[in-house]
């Protein structure tokens, strides 16, 4: 009775990707009082629904007799999905694109007890409301729509998955290339810090030596006048060229740091698949560029703003 081809399979994944969509979308619009396009795709579809409503499917058809059971096997089997598939996210491309960090009882951002509950419920309203048509209108098909609506569906959404990964990889290559020259303009800051404590300590230790040797020398100025001026020149001599040196390489320092501002400014660049990702996912966060992260996604802001403000002059 519960035994489904794979193109009705594919089908209801489609579907409920869909619907997920239609949903999350709804709802992310509503508290971010515009419209935002949710999801890892740029088309209609959220995988994460499809696959946890097959999730579901396949652990609670079984004992759909028993509404306990479907309540708390789709809420293992959904949570779990949700689990491995925002671990596997998160370290391929280095970002979370969804967070619940900010929720109680979560487990580093990909799930949390409210989540959870949810599903749960989401699996007692499928199983006993929304799939039965569902079921209805798919296992209702001719063969030869099923199959063409299939293979159609699968190879749109395989093209939008190819491009949505492009972008992600994009997305993670400019982190993690900020994050680079972050670590560089820290390296030569802590350069320059140490070049300048050098100097600083450098003229005050030759000021004493100088300031002992003059009073040395003062007491028999008429004696050693012609001395205490050739160890003036020799002093200044000496000091200035060790000097010279060290300031050269502190400028070169203060250059470099120039050179990987400009870098940084060059990394924050337009990339128009990259902003529309983010704006699809305004609670994505990112734990290992959490800094730059967040420059990227100011510069971004910043950007929208400007576009925004453009269409206003027009």
């Amino acid at each position: 009775m519960y035994t489904y081809s794979l193109q009705q399979w594919l089908l209801f994944f489609f579907t409920y990707c869909f619907l997920g969509w239609c949903w999350e979308s709804a709802y992310v619009s509503v508290k971010q009082k515009h419209w935002v396009n949710r999801g890892f795709l740029n088309g209609p579809f959220l995988p994460i629904y499809g696959s946890g409503a097959l999730a579901v499917l396949v652990a609670t058809l079984p004992v759909r007799e028993y509404p306990a059971l479907v309540y708390v096997f789709g809420l293992i089997g959904a949570t779990l999905l949700e689990l491995v598939t925002g671990i596997c996210m998160e370290r391929l491309f280095h970002v979370r694109y969804w967070d619940y960090s900010n929720q109680k009882f979560n487990f580093k951002g990909h799930i949390c007890l409210s989540s959870s509950i949810a599903w749960g419920f989401f699996s007692l309203a499928m199983i006993y409301g929304f799939h039965k048509p569902i079921e209805s209108l798919v296992t209702g098909l001719p063969y030869w729509l099923e199959n063409t609506a299939a293979f159609i569906l699968t190879a749109v959404i395989a093209g939008d998955f190819a491009v949505s990964f492009k972008t992600a990889m994009e997305l993670r290559d400019i982190l993690d290339g900020m994050e680079r020259v972050k670590e560089e303009m820290r390296r030569m800051q802590r350069r320059a810090e140490i070049i300048e404590a050098f100097l600083a300590d450098s003229a005050e230790k030759k000021s004493e030596e100088l300031q002992e040797k003059k009073e040395e020398l003062l007491e028999r100025r008429d004696e050693f006048k012609e001395e205490l001026q050739e160890f003036k020149d020799e002093f200044k001599a000496g000091v200035q060229g060790r000097k010279e040196d060290v300031v050269d390489e502190l400028r070169q320092i203060r250059e470099k740091q120039q050179m990987y501002v400009e870098r940084m400014k060059n990394g924050i660049r337009r990339n128009v698949s990259v902003e529309h990702m983010l704006k699809r996912n305004p609670t994505a966060v990112s734990g290992k560029y959490a800094a730059v992260f967040r420059e990227y996604k100011e510069q971004f802001i910043n950007n929208v703003k400007e576009e925004i403000e453009e269409r206003l002059k027009r």
